[in-house]
């Protein structure tokens, strides 16, 4: 039903619904004059009447022409039960009618009426689920994938950066959707489905629309979740309509997003899912049956490979997976490049700078970064994003918004500023610390009153025990110098220990870096992510309570020993602690810098090495 036709029926309501209104506005306005039941029979008597319309209430007469020249031409009387009406009527010869307006009118009230508002209402919600998210009722198994076709798709590989492995490995499917025969030439095929893993925002999706982009093909894309509905068997048949399509457009891509909220493993849990099952049988059917040649690719991003069914991922379906990882200090300047040309940036911008200062950033925390600084630069009127604007952009994505409004006691600052010198100060003479680039007690975030950003020269993959010792003892200086200098620590050391006593149980429960337990693994994850990071409440305890006695033994000895090399350490340059602290309350913002010649100027202290 269109809308055209939609509308005609209202159209139709609305036409009867004038022409009722019409007719009781026509009567009104006659203003005829109602008169005693006993005066028109009277008239009547008196041969005065010409014509009457006899109704179920009233009677509306007309007079004769001799009459009418004294009277009106109308009049109404109410109707009385008479039976002799009719035959007096008979008798002066005077027309009469019934008019059964009234009883037309209680027809159509009571039936044609509730019938037509029934039918519009019905025709209503027939679209309204028609027009809704999931399509209409007699649509519901068909697929939900948007199609890109070729000329909608204006991204391409040089919009990718950071990647460059998985580019690579991605350049044989480019290939094979613009010359095929190349490949089947002498009978080789390309693999049936590309996985794409990596952590979330590293530019899987869009990578794989570069893909399509390159090689100017559709792309259907849809997420793992629109497969899953409420309804029995909608999934499986959402997949089959899927591949029909794409068939019907091949050489294409097909691009599922998030695949494991599709594909994870069948049985897994405790309780089965039979819809999501069903829904994967079917895929891994469609996966199999349909030939290589015929130019369809199947490409899926995910975070969590290790969830997977591994029938998706056996030889024939998804049997190669492309990792896109967290990008290195170049990658991340090429991308911070791209994001770029859409700002304008001033002459003496280095991105490179920016690029060391965000180790661990992935593509779309860094195209957040030029978003921010953009921002900034407009918030203060200037035409050009400066290298202070992005430098800004990304202390907010690290340590959060600036708190200028909150205020400090003097006390307070004191006590923070002090903490935060003395986290500068270990990270500066401990061996393998990462340098200082910015201290500041301008609060931030939820619960920082104070922060001290460090500059890591280099991406860096692997660490040892002395440089995760040396984490542990830059935590840990926050908290002695404010024992050092008030005689007592406070709460504002609550987030360093909590980071360094996790360090120290990875150490002793995960690396194997304890001398009395020996280099074994005592903690099990359970549906632990690679790329999500560690599940707290998924792991597993596989150690007796002896055991665990000895690693809450081995903890509190590693971080009792860090904090007795922090203090011989603190105290001997006590002097350089205060005076930089000093130096912070009045300028609120130093740099490492500084710092640096602060401490030079004074006679460099011996580190002594607590083990």
């Amino acid at each position: 039903m269109d809308k055209k036709f939609r509308f005609s029926i209202w159209y139709f309501i609305i036409a009867f619904w004038g022409l009722i209104m019409l007719q009781e506005i026509y009567l009104a306005s006659q203003h005829l004059d109602e008169v005693p039941y006993s005066q028109f029979k009277a008239w009547l008597l008196e041969d005065k009447v010409a014509e009457v319309a006899i109704t179920d209430t009233i009677i509306n007469g007309k007079f004769k022409p001799a009459v009418q020249e004294e009277k009106e031409k109308w009049f109404k009387a109410i109707r009385v039960d008479d039976p002799d009406l009719v035959r007096l009527l008979e008798e002066k010869n005077v027309e009469f009618s019934g008019v059964i307006v009234s009883t037309l009118w209680k027809d159509v009230a009571s039936w044609v009426i509730p019938i037509l508002i029934f039918v519009a209402i019905w025709i209503f919600m027939f679209r309204r689920v028609s027009q809704g998210p999931g399509g209409s009722f007699m649509r519901i198994g068909q697929s939900k994938a948007k199609i890109y076709m070729e000329k909608d798709i204006p991204v391409s590989m040089k919009d990718v950066a950071g990647v460059d492995e998985a580019k690579d490995e991605l350049l044989e499917v480019i290939e094979f959707l613009k010359t095929p025969e190349k490949f089947t030439r002498i009978g080789g095929r390309i693999p049936k489905g590309v996985l794409l893993v990596g952590p979330p925002g590293t530019g899987k999706t869009l990578l794989a629309r570069a893909i399509a982009g390159e090689a100017a093909v559709p792309f259907f894309s849809i997420s793992g979740s629109e497969f899953v509905e409420m309804f029995v068997g909608v999934g499986a048949a959402r997949v089959r309509d899927l591949f029909e399509n794409a068939k019907g457009k091949a050489p294409c891509i097909i691009f599922i997003d998030e695949l494991d909220a599709l594909g994870k493993a069948r049985g897994a849990g405790p309780m089965a899912h039979e819809e999501r099952e069903q829904t994967l049988n079917q895929l891994l059917v469609e996966m199999d049956g349909f030939d290589p040649r015929v130019g369809v690719i199947i490409l899926a991003a995910t975070n969590r490979p290790e969830i997977l069914d591994q029938a998706l991922l056996r030889a024939g379906r998804f049997d190669r997976q492309v990792l896109v990882d967290r990008p290195d200090r170049s990658g991340r300047e090429a991308i911070l490049q791209i994001h770029a040309k859409v700002i304008k940036l001033a002459s003496d911008v280095a991105l490179e700078k920016i690029a060391a200062m965000t180790p661990g950033m992935v593509g779309a925390d860094l195209a957040n970064v030029i978003n921010e600084a953009a921002l900034l630069a407009i918030r203060k009127n200037r035409e050009t994003v400066e290298q202070a604007d992005l430098e800004e952009a990304v202390e907010r994505g690290v340590a959060g918004l600036e708190k200028k409004n909150r205020v400090l006691s003097e006390e307070e600052r004191k006590r923070v500023a002090h903490h935060e010198v003395g986290h500068a100060l270990v990270a500066m003479l401990i061996p393998g610390s990462d340098p200082i680039q910015k201290i500041s007690i301008i609060p931030r975030g939820i619960a920082a009153l104070g922060y001290t950003m460090q500059l890591p020269t280099e991406d860096r993959y692997l660490l040892t025990r002395s440089e995760l010792e040396s984490k542990i003892a830059v935590l840990l200086g926050g908290r002695v110098a404010e024992e050092l200098i008030f005689g007592e620590a406070s709460t504002g050391a609550a987030d360093d220990l909590q980071k360094a006593t996790n360090i120290a149980k990875l150490m002793i429960k995960n690396y194997g870096m304890s001398n009395t337990l020996g280099a074994v693994t005592l903690e099990q994850g359970l549906g632990q992510s690679m790329f999500l990071g560690p599940n707290e409440h998924a792991s597993r305890e596989i150690y007796s309570e002896e055991t665990a006695r000895e690693i809450d033994q081995e903890v509190r000895l590693l971080i009792d020993n860090q904090q007795t090399r922090v203090q011989s350490l603190l105290t001997q340059i006590k002097p350089v602690l205060v005076q930089g602290a000093k130096k912070l309350l009045a300028d609120e913002v130093m740099s490492g810098k500084s710092l640096q010649e602060l401490l030079r100027s004074h006679e460099e202290p011996k580190i002594k090495q607590v083990t």
